[in-house]
């Protein structure tokens, strides 16, 4: 592990080196915001319960220090997930990148690389996390360093090497999170990815994540699976499934969109239930976005929640959920 790391580290220094060029440029940079917050009404087992929440609110500044050169700052604020804390505001992204031609470098506290394409392809974060992100099998940004090259129009390849916490828990130590990607467009508008990664500790901790889309000018599908060996580094205690999701364009600001998720455990030795009985489940979401200006999505929609336990109760919830973006 630690010579991989080595390795990445001279070549991201030998990348930036050899590349640095003077080049007639006005460096500058802007700041983003951007909001999520919804209305909902949940009910479950014959009883119902309303809120308006803020989810998330993004906020940072982007900066070109040359053609080459750009770096990033945004903090997040959100619910922490623990503790009476309403919301928490983190550190997301701090990271300097180096992009030329077909190459790519990220270091610092950097957006992972594991289901970036699945998230865009699924189009809706505002809505709700894609496969990985919402069954913590893997994180959105952490600190490390990762390298793309597209090599062609058909095939590129990424490598990464992380914390392995997430950027909620950026403690030092020296276990790493090694990754590594291949996505190929064997013909236009269909793409495909296969990614790999481990870490190790008291077990090898795996995960392996498989996606294949289509997008064609009205509509667009998503297909992949997930799967997680020896989560938190427990032998034997694997996790993961299948997820859907499609949209259709009916207008430029109307859009119709579905999502299917199913997330199952293995049972363990000894146990007569699997070992994530009480989180396992489906997960089903229909709704309509509508963007009635640049920078605002509307999405009245349907979430429903299926446990595969028999003693839950199953939930279903209306959400009137808004992007704010500029």
């Amino acid at each position: 592990m630690k010579k991989i790391s080595l390795l990445l580290f001279t070549i991201l220094c030998i990348s930036m080196m050899g590349f640095s060029q003077t080049e007639d440029f006005t460096p500058g940079g802007k700041p983003f915001v951007k909001i999520f917050t919804n209305y909902n009404t949940t009910f479950s087992d014959g009883k119902s319960a309303s809120a308006f929440e803020v989810d998330r609110v993004y906020f940072g500044y982007e900066y070109a220090f040359s053609k080459n050169f750009s770096g990033k700052a945004n903090f997040d604020i959100g619910d922490p997930g623990f503790g009476k804390l309403q919301m928490t505001a983190y550190v997301k992204y701090a990271y300097l990148q180096y992009n030329k031609n077909n190459f790519k470098v990220n270091f610092g506290l950097i957006s992972t690389n594991q289901f970036s394409l699945q998230e865009n392809f699924w189009g809706y974060r505002y809505l709700e996390k894609s496969y990985q992100d919402a069954y913590k099998i893997n994180a959105s940004a952490d600190l490390g360093a990762s390298i793309a090259y597209k090599f062609n129009d058909i095939i590129s390849a990424d490598m990464i090497i992380a914390n392995g916490e997430g950027y909620k828990n950026l403690q030092s130590d020296s276990t790493f999170r090694t990754g590594f990607g291949i996505t190929i467009t064997p013909v236009k508008k269909l793409i495909a990815r296969v990614y790999y990664d481990f870490s190790t500790k008291e077990s090898t901790q795996s995960s392996v994540a498989a996606f294949l889309g289509y997008e064609a000018r009205n509509f667009t599908l998503g297909v992949e699976y997930n799967k997680m060996f020896n989560a938190k580094f427990k032998e034997n205690y694997d996790l993961g499934g299948t997820s859907f999701y499609a949209t259709v364009k009916a207008s430029k600001k109307l859009k119709l969109f579905a999502r299917y998720d199913q997330l199952n455990s293995n049972t363990l030795a000894g146990d007569t239930n699997d070992w994530n009985l009480a989180k396992d489940g489906q997960l089903f979401i229909a709704g309509i976005e509508y963007a009635p200006v640049k920078g605002v999505k509307i999405a009245p929609n349907f979430k429903g929640w299926n446990p595969n336990d028999s003693n839950q109760a199953f939930i279903s919830t209306i959400f009137l959920n808004c992007e704010i973006k500029f």
